[in-house]
């Protein structure tokens, strides 16, 4: 069990690195973009929310891939199993259907589910800043 629970928070901790990563580049991009003069205020707020959620669930598909890698080395996965549909199964939450982890591994995909959790949290929270700086930089300078 000891073994399962260090590899799971060495494979959530790199997550969590990629995932900090990227929102540092997202926050400081939007604000960035948010300062450039427009012609169409609704419209480039608009471009800004959906390139901000496209970065976002990219960085998720990476972080699931990151499980991944990591069930393939090792062996989590009966050897029929799509090893990338598993982690997408496990980092979102959705639960098992018809794949199974090996019995020795079996705490990995709770695991890999905490750290979806938190992550996509935390995009939640990323995204709502970058709106919420949006708003005010509209208030302030009397936009509609």
């Amino acid at each position: 069990m000891l073994r399962q629970l260090f590899l799971g928070g060495v494979v959530s901790l790199g997550n969590i690195a990629i995932h900090a990563a990227v929102m540092a580049a997202v926050v400081s991009t939007a604000r960035r973009a948010l300062k450039w003069e427009r012609r169409w205020p609704q419209v480039w707020l608009a471009a800004i929310m959906v390139a901000t959620v496209a970065i976002l669930m990219v960085a998720h598909v990476g972080e699931v891939g990151v499980w991944a890698l990591a069930y393939a080395m090792l062996e989590v996965t009966p050897a029929e199993a799509d090893v990338l549909y598993f982690a997408f199964v496990n980092y979102t939450t959705l639960g098992y259907g018809d794949v199974l982890p090996s019995e020795r591994w079996r705490l990995l995909g709770p695991m890999a589910a905490m750290n979806g959790v938190l992550l996509f949290g935390w995009s939640t929270a990323v995204i709502f800043e970058v709106l919420r700086q949006a708003m005010r930089r509209r208030d302030h300078k009397g936009e509609p």
